[in-house]
């Protein structure tokens, strides 16, 4: 059936070392859309972001991932890349001996190609990064080795930006960021916003919907999204947390990290 969605995810399961963690989710974003997923710890977030991305331990049982109409299955996470997909990890992971501005120059020339010529990617880098406050000393230091949670989500922030996804899964970018951080970091989000751009967030707190204003706001508990609505629900949830959704949220909280 044709639809205009940018980005559709069909009945979604999903398993962990055997373990069953998401159970039917269906989800489409149509270009220029900002998706919010909000739901407690082991409520499958996590699981649901690594999965569209490819990650070998979390295996689709059942389902379909389709970006711009094309299915994602057996497609390795770098090819997902390359097709403008990106994922902002919870934890972003560091990588002693490689600096930063190899890692972004490679990354550009691995997604972008020859998009931007060679003599314009340093510019575009430090532009990107000031906007950021990111300073330009970073950029010869280790990947994310000895940085702080709040520097590690900008830097993941400025990889973004560089690599001009058409769909962007962000998966608590806000954790670790103080006050300052979350507002800059959730702007430069925003800015990125186009009618041929795509953003799933996934976030604990109202606090970064604050500045990236979504479309849908979508809860999820046990697996499965259990509510959808617009802007308005997370105010709600804020106020009332997740128990007067009335959904029985079993078995959540054990087993492999979602």
């Amino acid at each position: 059936m044709a639809t205009d969605a940018l980005f559709e995810i069909q009945d979604l399961h999903v398993s962990v070392e055997g373990k069953e963690v998401l159970k039917g989710v269906t989800l489409n974003i149509r270009p220029g859309e900002v998706h919010a997923i909000m739901g407690r710890n082991g409520s499958g977030k996590t699981t649901l972001s690594y999965a569209l991305m490819g990650h070998p331990r979390y295996q689709i049982t059942k389902g379909r991932v389709l970006l711009g109409g094309q299915d994602l299955a057996g497609l390795a996470p770098d090819e997902r890349a390359r097709r403008r997909l990106f994922l902002a990890f919870q934890y972003p992971v560091a990588v002693p001996g490689v600096t930063v501005a190899n890692f972004l120059r490679s990354s550009i020339r691995a997604v972008r190609g020859d998009e931007i010529p060679a003599r314009e990617v340093r510019k575009l880098i430090v532009a990107e990064a000031q906007a950021l406050g990111i300073p330009d000393s970073f950029m010869s230091r280790s990947l994310n080795d000895g940085f702080s949670g709040g520097e590690r989500k900008r830097l993941e922030t400025l990889q973004m930006r560089l690599l001009r996804p058409r769909v962007a899964v962000l998966d608590e970018t806000d954790s670790g960021l103080d006050i300052d951080a979350l507002r800059v970091v959730s702007e430069r989000i925003e800015s990125l916003r186009s009618p041929e751009r795509g953003v799933l967030l996934i976030t604990h707190y109202q606090r970064m919907l604050d500045y990236v204003k979504p479309d849908q706001v979508h809860v999820f508990l046990d697996g499965r999204i259990v509510k959808s609505g617009g802007a308005d629900l997370a105010l709600e949830l804020e106020k009332k947390g997740y128990d007067w959704l009335g959904v029985q949220d079993a078995g959540m909280g054990s087993g492999a990290r979602t």
